[in-house]
């Protein structure tokens, strides 16, 4: 008798593959695929068994929202009410790597567990080429969160998902590493001005040039958040982080930056746009306690990209 677990299969990111993952979302499974900012552990967002599976594959408290991909706006309309800004941020940044909390239509058959209990939806349309295929063959919106267990590092690889998942989701599509690296911005555009929720892959600077207004940083709710990623410990290797550490202790790894090198670097020449699609790869190399008891990280400017890549390393460093 075979008594080994069952593996997850990954599958390229292809016509075949495509098709197959969408037919697993439509008949309410799990289905782990790519996007420009890290891969997303996919569900049909208006199936309350199939969304709840999401929560149980991650080990994620379900106060914890999800964020819910849409292929195009016409879609999202029917469950979001979008305001003026909403529909300013949209027009200038989607498809693309921010995610907008918008109140939740009266008549949306989205399921109440991607709110967490809220009356507002996080929703974002993703410009990965292979993701908006598979929503469109989908014909349903998806909820994903990152496809990792709940509070560790983010997968930017298909083989970051089977090292977290393996057996606790039906497929694995591979579209390669994630062009971004980091997880979407998120934005509260309910009212006139937007607040940051969670910094990602769009700078916060491109969005207070478009408005004309200062963004208001509303960033860590421990008891009901209104999107993910505002857990303080989140995002966490299983090593300890030290952060702001020009060099490293004995048995440290040190993960170096522009001119502070390291046994790795976010980026040699101090690029954090290339620091951001490294991050969550090389935390995945470094987090081996076979070689290491924990892991420095060099100091990261605190602009543009450098926001979110702070923001995800203090939340990996809060344990």
């Amino acid at each position: 008798m075979d008594l080994k677990p069952k593996r997850t299969e990954i599958i390229p990111l292809d016509e075949k593959g495509l098709d197959r993952a969408a037919k697993t979302l439509r008949r309410g499974g799990l289905v782990a695929f790519p996007t420009e900012t890290v891969y997303g552990l996919g569900a049909d967002a208006t199936d309350d068994t199939a969304t709840a599976s999401i929560f149980a594959a991650k080990g994620r408290p379900q106060f914890n929202p999800l964020i819910v991909h849409f292929a195009d706006a016409d879609a999202l309309r029917r469950h979001v009410e979008v305001t003026p800004l909403a529909q300013r941020l949209a027009d200038r940044f989607w498809p693309g790597p921010v995610t907008l909390v918008l109140k939740r239509r009266p008549d949306s058959k989205l399921s109440r567990l991607v709110s967490a209990g809220l009356d507002t939806v996080a929703v974002r349309m993703p410009a990965h080429g292979g993701a908006r295929d598979l929503l469109r063959l989908t014909d349903r919106p998806i909820a994903a969160p990152s496809a990792n267990a709940s509070g560790r590092l983010s997968p930017t690889e298909a083989a970051h998902v089977a090292a977290s998942l393996d057996g606790r989701v039906d497929l694995i599509l591979d579209g390669g590493p994630c062009r971004v690296g980091v997880e979407s911005t998120v934005l509260d555009a309910t009212g006139d001005a937007p607040i940051l929720l969670r910094p990602g892959g769009l700078a916060v600077e491109a969005v207070e040039e478009l408005t004309g207004k200062p963004v208001i940083h509303s960033l860590h709710d421990e008891t009901a958040p209104k999107s993910p990623g505002m857990l303080l410990s989140h995002y966490a290797p299983g090593l300890p982080v030290r952060l702001d550490a020009r060099t490293a202790a004995e048995g440290e790894a040190h993960l170096g930056f522009g001119p502070i090198a390291g046994t790795v670097s976010l980026s040699p020449d101090g690029t954090l746009l290339e620091a951001a699609a490294n991050l969550f790869r090389l935390l995945h190399e470094l987090d081996d306690p076979s070689r290491f008891t924990g892991i420095a990280v060099a100091p990261v400017p605190e602009t543009g990209l450098g926001l979110a890549i702070n923001d995800r390393l203090r939340r990996a460093a809060a344990r």
